[in-house]
């Protein structure tokens, strides 16, 4: 019996460590679909053109798509700190566990100079990768640049 409660809560995990190419909180296959064009702009750096297809699609009450918004909206040409922090909020507020959310919120804190921000977000990224996960190490890795480069 405690192999297969230790089985079923390890291919949960497994299931839900790709935050970057699938939804993480419970949302149907449409809302998948709808924000797929925005992941291949995204992808291919279009920034514009992915918060573009990202208004069109509006997603509100989608983790995911707070998330893409917040992430083209600080990667763009001209980058929009303030508002990608608004969807980063807005993101984990519907799914406080959002491991994308978690991470980039970070690193835009690093941005913004706040590191105790950003390392509060590293261990909330700590408790919701129960093994490790790939946004925990890159955090962590952006701390320790950020840590580096400050005298």
């Amino acid at each position: 019996m405690k192999n297969i409660l230790i089985a079923s809560l390890l291919a949960y995990t497994f299931s839900a460590w790709s935050a970057d190419s699938e939804p993480t909180q419970a949302s149907s296959k449409s809302v998948a679909d709808i924000l797929l064009p925005a992941r291949s702009a995204i992808k291919s750096g279009n920034y514009e053109k992915a918060i573009e297809l990202l208004t069109e699609a509006d997603q509100k009450k989608s983790a995911d798509w707070h998330n893409l918004m917040g992430y083209s909206l600080r990667k763009k040409l001209v980058p929009n700190f303030n508002e990608a922090e608004k969807y980063y909020i807005s993101a984990l507020n519907l799914d406080s566990n959002h491991r994308g959310a978690l991470e980039y919120y970070g690193e835009l804190l690093l941005i913004k100079n706040d590191l105790v921000g950003a390392e509060k977000m590293l261990a909330r990224l700590d408790k919701a990768c129960l093994f490790g996960c790939e946004e925990f190490q890159d955090l962590k890795k952006s701390i320790q640049q950020y840590k580096a480069l400050k005298p």
